[in-house]
């Protein structure tokens, strides 16, 4: 199948990227550089003859994708996992939340117009356009939908991000039943994402936000005591399995997926890293806390068993693979 790769070369896009190229697949993948075009290519150079990129250097551009969406032979897929800066929020709608769907309905547009040949269109959205912080919900399912509205959006960055997370991905599941365009959308919903760094990271201060507590840890700022913090995990892996498998299993379409491996907590962190890696041990406090506080709600993850036939890896592999790659990298 040939498929479009947005932001391949992303945390979340590169491991989706070899996955593609691994199930067989031509991908050309869009970046906002030729730098980054060439670090994606030098990746894989076994996969030289079914991987090339384009530039895109806005996507929320009006526009954006219509000569990307454009190939000969055509597009079967879209797989799109890019998301827009936020270099600067100072206006949270115009620059936060209006390109987060812009960026989404954008390239659906562009696939309509430009590209009939696709017929499998799964995007990359997050747990926080499901998750409810008002009233607590026992077990979340893909129909739970954050209640956000704009107006609460509006009135701080965090709320403004979650809420960009949920009108992006609205607007995407909107702009299908509307526009009844011949292909099929699918999203994947990840919590907290954990898993090795495959991008070319140059400090360890530029790592995603989601591995940042890896790196606390093994840089020593967590010494004098662990941050009791504790919430939901998936490892990036399983969540770019999840994406090409969505592309490839036709009862995927239509499907929202909640990627959650399951609950995890800071302490059992500490715990596999100083068990698995002594000599980070005196970055560790002596004695880690076991959490006590309230157990973590529950993310039904059957679909993405069921249907995409995700085996989702232990927070042990996990940890231990992320901390080996960011050892790699000098501080």
């Amino acid at each position: 199948m040939k498929v479009l790769l947005t932001g391949g070369s992303g945390f979340i896009g590169k491991h989706c990227l070899a996955y593609l190229l691994q199930h067989g697949h031509t991908v050309v993948t869009t970046v906002r550089s030729n730098a980054k075009g060439r670090e994606c290519l030098e990746s894989y150079p076994e996969f030289s003859n079914n991987l090339s990129y384009a530039i895109v250097e806005d996507m929320a551009r009006s526009g954006a994708f219509d000569k990307a969406v454009q190939s000969e032979p055509p597009f079967e897929a879209v797989v799109h996992t890019a998301s827009p800066f936020h270099y600067d929020a100072a206006d949270r709608k115009r620059d936060m939340i209006d390109p987060a769907i812009m960026g989404t309905t954008e390239i659906l547009r562009s696939i309509k117009r430009c590209a009939p040949s696709v017929k499998r269109v799964v995007i990359t959205s997050s747990f926080a356009a499901v998750v409810n912080f008002q009233e607590a919900i026992p077990v979340y399912t893909s129909e739970h939908w954050n209640p956000i509205t704009m107006e609460q959006a509006l009135t701080n960055g965090q709320l403004a991000y979650v809420g960009s997370k949920k009108f992006a991905e609205k607007a995407a599941w909107d702009f299908v039943e509307n526009e009844n365009p011949v292909f099929t959308l699918s999203t994947i919903n990840p919590v907290m994402v954990f898993g090795p760094v495959t991008y070319r990271l140059d400090s360890l201060g530029n790592v995603n936000t989601s591995n940042a507590v890896f790196r606390d840890m093994i840089l020593g700022n967590m010494r004098s005591g662990i941050t009791l913090s504790s919430f939901q995990w998936v490892d990036v892996r399983d969540v770019a399995l999840a994406h090409v498998r969505a592309i490839e299993v036709p009862e995927a379409a239509g499907q929202r997926f909640l990627a959650a491996a399951g609950p995890y907590s800071n302490y059992e962190i500490a715990k596999i890293i100083k068990e698995n890696f002594p000599e980070l041990a005196d970055r560790l406090p002596e004695h880690i806390p076991v959490p006590d506080g309230p157990k973590s709600f529950v993310i039904d993850n059957m679909p993405m068993k069921q249907i995409l036939g995700i085996p989702f890896r232990p927070l042990k592999d996990s940890v231990v693979d992320t901390v080996k790659t960011l050892l790699e990298v000098k501080a």
